[in-house]
């Protein structure tokens, strides 16, 4: 019986991969960067605290190598905020479900005016989220959304509750392309404290979720882990092995890297682990490095000025634009965000920016006629 990513990570020590990583030396990172095809160790020596003092070197490369497959592109998508109805109790999380506020839930015809407003600014790329609340917000819920929006956008994606299978496949006919799943941590003795009630408690079944997606055929995953909640060296080491994972047993999938930081929300959880911006700018390029063909998001969690920076470094897509409560584009400013957002300029305000660096903004590069060769 194959061996699942939870088993290849139990194999491994938490307290060992970050006394490995912390242990990297200069060599190490030279090392690294002469390479052209690089493995794990490799990638630990370039998230390292010794590989802080080559950043312009590894920033460099990233450039070169991201250019080199993708072009001077950015790729421009927005989040659609379906529901912040939730049976978790995550604590770092605004849509927690001891938080006390009136949640809402679009009906498909809100959904329907909410995306028509995103559709006059542009957007042929939507990301479908809801909290996780598979009662209320299942597989069938939306089913009904996606057979409405699959008319208006060339490319839909989601950030839900994991599913089964047969649920993915099912969504697959409705021309979803991409599923968003974020381990948040991948410290398991920790993770329970994190998530201490809903289904998002169980550590092995989300963990497994990406296995999910790649037997149910979807054509492209993201993965992830949330910034703050442990070191962020370590646990972007066990994305990167969990992406080499996936790699190489799902090899007909794409795959996208998402770096979500903690930001403020209704609560009152801080960040155990800050991670700065120069952290990002080191991880980003890591990824890059390691594996070149992999997609790199950077949402509008991050503040305008940082963002306008990364456009060349390695970052492949952006959101922009985005509302984080359901009904924020139709105005409804009564429902609770999940997250401020940091770069609150429009659509045209950051396409202008991308311009000014040299690079192009790509608002369709995907049809549902693809889905069928």
């Amino acid at each position: 019986m194959k061996k699942s990513f939870y088993d290849i990570l139990k194999s491994h020590d938490w307290n060992e991969m970050t006394k490995s990583i912390y242990s990297k030396r200069d060599e190490d990172v030279e090392k690294a960067l002469s390479k052209t095809s690089l493995n794990l160790e490799d990638f630990k020596a370039l998230i390292s605290p010794s590989a802080e003092k080559y950043l312009a070197q590894m920033i460099e490369k990233s450039m070169y190598l991201s250019q080199k497959r993708f072009g001077k592109t950015i790729q421009f998508y927005i989040p659609l905020y379906l529901s912040n109805s939730c049976n978790n109790n995550c604590v770092y999380c605004g849509f927690n479900h001891s938080n006390k506020f009136d949640r809402t839930i679009l009906n498909t015809n809100q959904a329907i005016e909410e995306a028509n407003v995103i559709k006059k600014m542009g957007f042929e790329h939507i990301l479908l989220v809801t909290g996780e609340d598979s009662k209320n917000c299942g597989v069938n819920y939306l089913k009904d959304i996606m057979s409405e929006l699959k008319k208006i956008f060339a490319h839909i994606s989601i950030e839900v509750q994991p599913m089964e299978t047969d649920e993915y496949m099912s969504l697959v006919k409705e021309n979803l392309n991409t599923v968003y799943v974020y381990q948040e941590t991948y410290r398991e003795e920790t993770y329970k404290s994190y998530h201490p009630k809903g289904k998002k408690s169980n550590f092995k079944y989300r963990l497994e979720t990406p296995d999910r997606l790649g037997i149910a055929g979807v054509h492209k995953i993201g993965i992830g882990c949330l910034l703050g909640l442990e070191d962020w060296r370590t646990d972007s080491f066990c994305t990167a092995m969990h992406l080499d994972y996936l790699e190489r047993n799902y090899w007909k999938t794409k795959y996208s890297l998402s770096f979500p930081r903690l930001r403020p929300h209704a609560g009152s959880f801080q960040p155990n682990h800050k991670t700065n911006q120069r952290n990002l700018v080191q991880l980003i390029c890591a990824y890059r490095l390691f594996k070149e063909s992999v997609e790199i998001s950077l949402s509008t969690r991050e503040e305008a000025s940082f963002r306008d920076k990364m456009i060349k470094y390695g970052v492949t897509s952006y959101s922009a634009g985005s509302k984080t409560n359901p009904g924020g584009y139709t105005e409804d400013t009564n429902s609770l965000e999940q997250f401020s957002v940091d770069d609150s300029r429009t659509p045209e305000e950051i396409e202008t920016a991308i311009k000014n660096t040299g690079y192009e903004v790509i608002w369709k590069d995907w049809d549902s006629f693809m889905q069928t060769l």
